[in-house]
This record gives structure tokens, C-alpha cells and sequence, in this order.
């Protein structure tokens, strides 16, 4: 394993290795092969999965009871071995936890009592934050133990949260929405409201990763997935400014707990998302071209990503000629194999399977 030395300013253990080939990455050190999770690697497409959620009941009851989000964020360790293990919940408890009314309609999604106003934003609070959110961090702590028990003592341990543009989208919007109509327009004209809300999010985000830290979540990842729906301006406002209070906030309490910033479909804007939210890692989707990245971004700092979903689904070569380049032009510096967004439910499980044969076969020169 040889270390990389690169331009990030970010604090860490630096020759301390873990041990965890996902740790150790993110800290600068190369192993003989890439390591690798899957965005959703937990979730409908296995069919372990369905049939626990037969008998246990809806997605938001599931994520709320620890025992259950133990057992599914396991499920997909024990079939595959990745080098992670994300927590098994959703961005939109966080709202939850502030008050608003969150429920996931089958087939739909999720939907929430919108937003509209500065008075509707007022009403949410913190009395209950902590209360409400603490079966995930007893689901962290479960799963900590239960990573130990089965024998996957090299397996890190991933807590995430929503970034505050998108959460905020979601709160404002009442669900999911191609354009987020409703959150953009409150963004341009009454941007005293929307800073409230952004201000609100970035508080209860910070504290709610940090408890996720606490309860044993070795690294986090901040999921600001409709980053690209704004443009230089906004981005700068709603992306970055708020994703690096919070990792200023976390950085100080927990130095040396890596944060992977994700802000999909960023275009360009990755660059200044990498150099200004002083994030350890960046998560890219599928749409940034793997050279670019290369060459423009992890110089800078570790990388992740970016197979595109249905090309898992799709299978066979397409499948394993997409693995192999993006291998091929991102495993000469720090790197982290990973989807460019979560494995669509109709995936078939062979087909993960063959991934991740691939990835763990594949050795590094």
C-alpha cells in the first residue's frame, strides 16, 4: 500500500492506516485494488429485502426501528462484501425531526406538508430533534456491533444526511419534482425566508451527523442531490456556502472522520464544490466525464463514482467495459468505485454480483 500525496488541506491520522481499505483510501493511501460500495447497495432490489419489508411494513417504519435498519443495511455486506456499509434511512428525517409531516407513498415517493411561506418555515423547531432522529444512531450503533460480530472487521461504516439545498427543496416543493419550481422561485424572491430555512438545516444537519459520528459512522456523506438545478449564483449560496459551514462545523469536532460531498449534477461547478467546501472527498455522478476528473479534481482530493446505474442493470459487457475504463483512467490516484446515482430496484442481483467479482479481482500495478 503506498501513500499519495495530493493538494488537500484537509486534517488527517496520514501514515495511521485503519486497516479498512475505504478509510485508508480516503486518507491517501493506495491499496492492490479499488475499494468500493454502492449508492442503495440496501434496498429493493434484493430479494432479501422485499420479503423483510413484507413482513415489517412500509420504508419510513423500516428506517425508524433500528433492529430492522440493521438487518437490511447488512444484508447486502453479507452477499457482496463491500469495503462499506452505508446506514440504511433517508434524507427527508431530518424534516421529520423538525416537525414536518413525512409519509412515503407506495409507488410515489415521498411526500411532505409543503412550505410556502415564511410563517409555515417558522413553525419548525428542535424541541423533538434529538428524540425523533435517535433510532438512527441506535441503528448505527447496532450495526457497528453487529460489522464486528460477523467477521467484517475491514468493512467501514458509512452515516449520510441530506444537504440543506436539496432537503430544503424537498420541504418547500412537498416531494419529489424534476424542476423544484416552488423551492427555486421562494430562492429568488424571498431569499430572507429561504436563508432561514438553509440556516436551520445547516444547524440540525451538523448536529445530526455528529451524532451519527458519535454512535459510530466512520465516515459521512452529504447527498446534495438537485445541486444542478441551480446556477453559478444560487450554487454558490445554497450549495457550497452551506456544505462548508457544516464541514467546518463537523471538521472541529471530528477531525479525522472523512466527509464525501456528492452534489450531483454540478457540471463545472465540481470544481468549485472540490476547492471551496474543503469537503476530504467528492462523489461524482455519472455524467462527469472519469479523464476530466482525473486530470481537474483528484489531483485535489480523493474521488467517487460514477458507473452509470443502468449500465449495472444492463449487464454483460456494457457493463464490465463501463467498470473498466472509469478503473482505468481514476485508479492511478484516490479513488473510491462507486455508482453515479443508487442501483435502480429493477437491478438484477447477478449483476451486482459480477461487479463486484470484478472490482475485488481487479489488481492495481
Amino acid at each position: 500500500m503506498r501513500t499519495v500525496k495530493h493538494e488537500s488541506k484537509k486534517p488527517g491520522p496520514g501514515a495511521i492506516k485503519t486497516g479498512k481499505l475505504f478509510l485508508d483510501t480516503l486518507d491517501g493511501h493506495v491499496g492492490e485494488r479499488v475499494p468500493f460500495w454502492f449508492m442503495r447497495q440496501a434496498g429493493r432490489y434484493l430479494p432479501e429485502y422485499r420479503e423483510l419489508r413484507q413482513k415489517k411494513g412500509g420504508f419510513l417504519a423500516m428506517a425508524m426501528d433500528p433492529d430492522t435498519a440493521c438487518e437490511i443495511t447488512m444484508q447486502p455486506i453479507r452477499r457482496f462484501g463491500m469495503d462499506a456499509a452505508i446506514i440504511f434511512s433517508d434524507i427527508l428525517v431530518v424534516p421529520q425531526a423538525l416537525g414536518q409531516k413525512l409519509e412515503f407513498v407506495e409507488n410515489e415517493g415521498p411526500r411532505l406538508e409543503p412550505l410556502r411561506s415564511g410563517a409555515d418555515i417558522a413553525k419548525l423547531n428542535f424541541r423533538d430533534f434529538e428524540k425523533n432522529l435517535a433510532p438512527v444512531s441506535e441503528a448505527l450503533r447496532k450495526t457497528a456491533a453487529q460489522l464486528k460480530a460477523e467477521n467484517f472487521g475491514q468493512t467501514a461504516l458509512i452515516g449520510f444526511a441530506g444537504a440543506p439545498w436539496t432537503v430544503a427543496a424537498y420541504m418547500i416543493e412537498g416531494g419529489g419534482s424534476r424542476d423544484f419550481l416552488h423551492a427555486k422561485k421562494m430562492a429568488y424572491s424571498d431569499p430572507e425566508s429561504f436563508s432561514a430555512l438553509i440556516d436551520l438545516l445547516v444547524e440540525s444537519t451538523t448536529a445530526y451527523l455528529s451524532k451519527q459520528i458519535q454512535a459510530g459512522a466512520e465516515a459521512v456523506q452529504i447527498f446534495d442531490s438537485w445541486a444542478g438545478l441551480l446556477d453559478d449564483d444560487l450554487f454558490q449560496r445554497w450549495v457550497i456556502k452551506p456544505t462548508r459551514e457544516i464541514v467546518t462545523h463537523l471538521r472541529a469536532a471530528h477531525p479525522y472522520v472523512p466527509i464525501i460531498g456528492f452534489p450531483r449534477g454540478a457540471g463545472a461547478n465540481y470544481i468549485a464544490y472540490a476547492h471551496d467546501t474543503n469537503v476530504t472527498a467528492i462523489g461524482l455522478d455519472s455524467h462527469v466525464p472519469a479523464r476530466w476528473a482525473a486530470k481537474t479534481l483528484q489531483p485535489t482530493l480523493p474521488v467517487q463514482g460514477n458507473l452509470d446505474p443502468v449500465a449495472l442493470m444492463a449487464g454483460g459487457d456494457a457493463l464490465s467495459l463501463s467498470a473498466e475504463r472509469i478503473i482505468t483512467n481514476l485508479s492511478h490516484g484516490l479513488f473510491v468505485f462507486n455508482l453515479g446515482h443508487g442501483i435502480h430496484k429493477d437491478t438484477p442481483v447477478e449483476h451486482v454480483a459480477a461487479l463486484c467479482d470484478l472490482l475485488k479481482n481487479w489488481r492495481l500495478g
